[in-house]
């Protein structure tokens, strides 16, 4: 983690501003987006090397009442016979059992959602997000002794996992609400947010690795230790707000103090009740929803869709799983920016931007998701497909993902809190249905998992562009006055 050591160094900047605003070199504001990066990169590759190891985990045979491998595409592997390790103890689970265990995780994610929103705008996202990652990783350490205890302890665990890093992305949301200029929120945020993607990338293809050549242990080791690792990092270098942190140079604070001046309420009390009957924020519940539907269906389901249909094996597998969520990272990071400087600098409204993005992330996924399930064994073009898919989910991080900071920027935790627990419910439900509709792996049944997928995204991206707004709703600021990004 090479960026962080010069981190509390940051520059006193003495240059007078330019149009308004502060270098974003060295600044204390793309600091605390850089350690929040490396923080969802842990957290998500701490969520994702379970469906590695548990491949390696279970007795080969116990795995399924042999699920038939569609004999529709030939046999394509090109393997590489390296001696593979043996030594990690396996256990007989079957796949019902194995489903509970990987879904386990949600259980615990979504009780934590808006109790983390709530308490993030009491105690600070600061210590919330710190102490998140930090359960989530001593858990993942437990993980390879609960196994051996039994299932119960195990399927504990990763619910209790889950509980950790359900408080996450509302304390996130919530730091920002104090630390991002309205013109600078999709760019920092996609920032922090992008590390999630990245960590999806890594951990595949890096548990599989480790779990090929040493043992699926230390899948769980070595980055329960990373977790713990960066928690450090974090207690020392970040702040919850401009004002307490320790290094930040006067012109910066200045600047994102007068930047954020009218958007945020001193109220102490939570707006409850015009919140939940505000349309713009069902406009967004509604669009993550959707969103997560096709992106949760993927994630689990994927490596079964590459192994069952198309035929690769699971080293290629590993890789080429991992392509697309790559390819969603660099659209994350490019939308940020895009989508910043289509407000700064072509004056487009944030509604309007927002809106945009939204249906290109949502639309696009779902054209090439059924055009995917089409092309027969073309390998090429189902993985060619299937990446661009996800790719252009990306630009949801600009739309509707940050929207709630449009909206409410006070109460931005507890917003991405509510929108975040319906948004689990497809974690949940997803892949049960999608398994539940292929169980003779054809490639018809695999037609209807797109389907689904895709109208629940064109749904939710019709649904967020009649619905959204991009203005301080009168209920979120104190003295109930509009006031216009």
């Amino acid at each position: 983690m090479e960026p962080e050591e010069g981190e509390d160094r940051t520059p006193l900047l003495k240059e007078p501003r330019l149009d308004g605003a502060v270098p974003a070199c060295c600044s204390a504001r793309y600091n605390l987006a850089l350690l929040a990066f490396f923080g969802f990169f842990l957290l998500y590759a701490l969520r994702v090397n379970l469906s590695v190891a548990l491949v390696d985990m279970v007795e080969p045979n116990t795995s399924l009442a042999k699920n038939t491998t569609s004999n529709v595409c030939p046999e394509h592997s090109s393997t590489i016979n390296t001696p593979r390790n043996t030594t990690g103890k396996k256990y007989s689970w079957d796949a019902d059992t194995q489903g509970w265990i990987l879904g386990s995780f949600f259980y615990g994610y979504i009780v934590t959602q808006i109790p983390g929103g709530y308490l993030a705008s009491k105690i600070g996202g600061k210590l919330l997000l710190g102490f998140g990652v930090f359960g989530t990783s001593a858990f993942t350490l437990l993980t390879p002794l609960a196994a051996d205890l039994g299932v119960g302890y195990l399927i504990a665990v990763r619910a209790l996992e889950g509980v950790g890093e359900g408080v996450t992305f509302p304390a996130m949301h919530s730091m920002w609400s104090s630390w991002a200029p309205p013109l600078e929120r999709s760019k920092l945020l996609s920032i922090s947010y992008a590390g999630a993607q990245l960590g999806t990338v890594v951990s595949l293809p890096l548990s599989g690795l480790i779990c090929y050549y040493m043992n699926w242990v230390y899948v769980f080791y070595i980055f329960g230790a990373l977790g713990v690792l960066w928690f450090f990092f974090w207690m020392w270098l970040v702040s919850d707000t401009p004002e307490t942190h320790k290094s930040i140079s006067h012109t910066e604070r200045e600047y994102i103090l007068s930047s954020l001046k009218d958007q945020l309420s001193t109220q102490k009390s939570v707006p409850w009740r015009p919140m939940l009957e505000s349309l713009p924020l069902w406009a967004i519940v509604v669009a993550h929803f959707s969103y997560n539907w096709t992106f949760y269906t993927l994630l689990t389901l994927l490596p079964t869709y590459m192994k069952e249909i198309l035929r690769f094996d699971a080293q290629e597998n590993g890789f080429l799983s991992a392509l697309p969520y790559f390819g969603c990272w660099l659209c994350i990071i490019l939308s940020g920016q895009i989508a910043d400087y289509l407000r700064e600098k072509q004056k487009f409204s944030t509604v309007c931007v927002r809106k945009c993005f939204t249906l290109i992330g949502m639309i696009g996924p779902a054209v090439f998701l059924v055009a995917a399930g089409f092309i027969g064994c073309n390998y090429a073009l189902a993985v060619a497909f299937v990446t661009i898919s996800t790719t252009l989910g990306g630009f949801c991080t600009s739309g509707y993902s940050i929207n709630h900071l449009d909206i409410a920027p006070s109460y931005a935790g507890i917003l991405l809190g509510i929108t975040n627990s319906f948004a689990t419910i497809p974690g949940m439900v997803g892949p049960v249905i999608a398994k539940s509709l292929t169980h003779n792996n054809t490639v018809g049944e695999w037609q209807t998992v797109f389907y689904i997928a895709a109208s629940i995204n064109l749904f939710g991206a019709i649904f967020f562009a009649l619905f959204a707004s991009g203005e301080v709703q009168d209920w979120a600021v104190s003295g109930y006055h509009l006031h216009r990004n």
